[in-house]
């Protein structure tokens, strides 16, 4: 038996409808931020890789969107081709649930779920229960609906029995060299993960008072040294939204800026001069030109 025999590598792919906790468990699997989180249903647009190297095993994590069930336009058909296509590419799929919680867009998720690979059943936010009983019934019922290689109870807010779900992942994950470096965390490049942290920002310091139609371009990423800077613009779909955003005297867009800037220096390990611009594009979200500029696929 050579050396490589003894490693194992697989592909893990993160799948629910919104706001299930999908990039909250993703960071946590990780132990750093890269898949941006937000009470809002469309945080998560792109595929995400997360990796984790534990001794041979390297688990490569796929954080997919939430599947949307809404809306049609080009932007979320984009996502949901994300969903549909990571299923069809990974060693093993994590469904994620919230505790308690199943109804029709859940099961619109179930049916994309692929029936000749492992699927293993992840029941999110299992803290918020105060009788743990509680999970029994939920579990019977969603176990009669299919097969699951596993069904594990978390809290990934709170990084509980992630070890338990690494243990019910590793025997699906298939023998094969490692495919990333072992202090590698993610393939996303400091400018894609730049954007998102500006991104995470505008739908935590807006609320639900902007419509989901904004992105976020980086015109401009240069490093000296330790120092990164950035220029970036907060694409909108109306005036009035431009104006939403950059608040009275400036002072939103200031503290989006500051609280981006913040978590990109945390991030990349080093200081960084953040610019940060507000432009209107109308129509981008349903132009597929537009989207495929802005880096969707």
């Amino acid at each position: 038996m050579t050396e490589s025999q003894n490693f194992h590598s697989g592909f893990i792919a993160i799948v629910g409808r919104p706001n299930v906790g999908k990039s909250t468990l993703l960071n946590h699997l990780i132990g750093q931020k890269i898949s941006i989180t937000s009470r809002k249903a469309q945080t998560t647009r792109h595929r995400i890789t997360g990796i984790l190297t534990e001794g041979a095993t390297q688990f490569v994590f796929v954080d997919t969107p939430g599947f949307q069930t809404q809306h049609t336009n080009a932007l979320n058909r984009s996502m949901n081709r994300v969903v549909t296509s990571s299923l069809r590419e990974v060693n093993v799929v994590l469904f994620v649930l919230e505790a308690r919680h199943f109804d029709e867009r859940d099961q619109q998720v179930m049916e994309l779920l692929p029936q000749d690979r492992p699927v293993i059943l992840v029941i999110n936010k299992a803290d918020l229960l105060e009788n743990k009983a509680e999970l029994l019934p939920f579990i019977e019922k969603i176990s009669a609906l299919r097969h699951f290689a596993a069904i594990v109870p978390v809290s990934a807010r709170q990084g509980k029995q992630l070890d338990t779900l690494l243990d019910a992942i590793r025997p699906f994950i298939p023998e094969g060299e490692h495919l990333y470096a072992e202090d590698e965390i993610t393939d996303r490049n400091e400018r894609f993960l730049a954007a998102e942290l500006l991104r995470e920002k505008v739908f935590r310091f807006t609320g639900e008072e902007l419509p989901y139609s904004v992105s976020v371009v980086i015109e401009q990423f240069k490093q000296e040294g330790k120092l990164r800077r950035i220029h970036a613009a907060i694409l909108v779909d109306k005036e009035a939204h431009k104006a939403m955003l950059i608040g009275s005297k400036g002072e939103k867009l200031k503290e989006i800026a500051t609280q981006a800037r913040l978590d990109m220096e945390k991030l990349f390990d080093g200081k960084v001069f953040l610019e940060v611009f507000v432009k209107v594009r109308s129509g981008w979200a349903d132009s597929a030109h537009m989207l495929k500029t802005l880096g969707y696929e």
